[in-house]
C-alpha cells in the first residue's frame, strides 16, 4: 500500500497526457482527508436538520406558551367576575338582613377569612405549573364560598316568608334622579356654622324633578309643614316610614295608598333650604335610620 503510485491525466484526444508520481503513504493521507470531508459534510448536514427540527419545535412551543399564557388571563378575568358576583350577592343579602333586622354577625368576606385577590396573590407567580395548583385550589375555594351563599340565601327567603316581611312595601329605590349633597349623619350647618346631625340625607337635584314613592305605603301626612316647605311622610308598615321635604308641590294626599315608582310631587327648594334638593328620610319606630340602608337598586 506504501508504494509509489502514479496518476495519469489525459489532456485531449491528441494523446496529451501528464503524470502525477505520489508516495502510498500521500495516498492514503489523501484518501483519510477525503473520507474526514465526506464524514464532516455528513454531521454538518445531520446537523443543519437537527437545527432546523430544533427551530420548528421551539416555534410550536413559544405558540403553546403564548396560548396558555392567554388562556390563564381570560381565566383569571372570569375569576375576578366571579369574586365580583360573590361580593355583590354578600353585600345584597347583608342588606336585606340589615332591613327586615335579621342581623348575622360578622363573617369572612373571603375563603379562608384571608385576602384572596386573585390577580394580586397569584398573577405575579412565574411558574406556571405552580400557578395551575393555586388557580385550582382557589376555584375550589370560591365554589365552597357560592355553595355557602346559596344555602345562606335559602335561610334569608326562609326567615323573611316567617317574618311576613313584603319587600315591596320597603323603600329599596332611590326616591329622584340625582346626586348626594349632604349624607346622614354628623355635618356641618350650612345655616349655623356647627355641627349637627343631620337625621336623613339631601338629594340635590333641578327644581321640577320628579319625587317617585321608593317602596308601596300609605301616605300619612301631605301638605306645607311649619318652616314653609312641602312634605310627604309615607308609611311602609312595620314601624318603618319616609318622608320628603323641601318639595315644590304635592300630588298625593293622605291616607292615599301609593305604588312603589309613583310621582308624589317635584323637586323645589321651599321652606329653609339652601338651594333645590329633595331632603329624603327614613325612621324606624321614628328613629332616624341612613336611608342607604334599604336601597337597592
Amino acid at each position: 500500500m506504501f508504494r509509489h503510485y502514479q496518476l495519469v491525466i489525459f489532456r485531449d484526444h491528441h494523446g496529451a497526457y501528464r503524470k502525477l508520481r505520489f508516495r502510498g503513504w500521500l495516498f492514503a493521507l489523501m484518501l483519510l482527508a477525503l473520507a474526514a470531508v465526506v464524514a464532516g459534510d455528513v454531521y454538518l448536514v445531520k446537523y443543519y436538520y437537527n437545527y432546523k427540527r430544533m427551530e420548528r419545535e421551539l416555534a410550536e412551543w413559544e405558540a403553546r406558551g403564548q396560548d396558555q399564557n392567554a388562556q390563564l388571563v381570560s381565566l383569571s378575568d372570569k375569576v375576578k367576575a366571579l369574586e365580583t358576583d360573590l361580593a355583590r350577592i354578600r353585600g345584597f343579602d347583608a342588606k336585606l338582613r340589615r332591613m327586615v333586622n335579621l342581623d348575622q354577625e360578622p363573617r369572612d368576606v373571603s375563603p379562608g377569612g384571608e385576602e384572596k385577590d386573585f390577580d394580586k396573590k397569584y398573577l405575579p407567580l412565574y411558574r406556571q405549573e405552580m400557578l395551575g395548583r393555586k388557580l385550582h385550589q382557589f376555584l375550589g375555594e370560591l365554589r365552597d364560598q357560592t355553595a355557602l351563599e346559596l344555602a345562606r340565601q335559602q335561610e334569608l327567603a326562609t326567615l323573611v316568608e316567617t317574618a311576613d316581611v313584603r319587600l315591596t312595601a320597603l323603600p329599596t329605590s332611590w326616591p329622584v334622579a340625582g346626586w348626594i349633597a349632604a349624607p346622614f349623619g354628623e355635618r356641618v350647618s350650612p345655616f349655623t356654622g356647627k355641627k349637627e346631625f343631620h337625621k336623613g340625607m339631601d338629594i340635590a337635584a333641578p327644581v321640577g324633578t320628579e319625587v317617585k314613592a321608593p317602596g308601596e305605603g300609605t301616605v300619612a301626612f301631605a301638605g306645607e309643614t311649619d318652616d314653609g316647605g312641602f312634605t310627604v311622610v309615607i308609611d311602609h308598615q312595620g314601624g318603618l316610614s319616609a318622608s320628603f321635604g323641601h318639595m315644590r308641590d304635592v300630588l298625593v294626599t293622605k291616607g292615599q295608598t301609593v305604588a312603589k315608582g309613583q310621582i308624589i310631587g317635584h323637586v323645589g327648594d321651599s321652606g329653609q333650604a339652601s338651594g333645590p334638593h329633595l331632603h329624603y328620610e327614613t325612621r324606624l319606630y321614628g328613629v332616624p335610620v341612613n336611608p342607604m340602608r334599604y336601597i337597592l337598586e
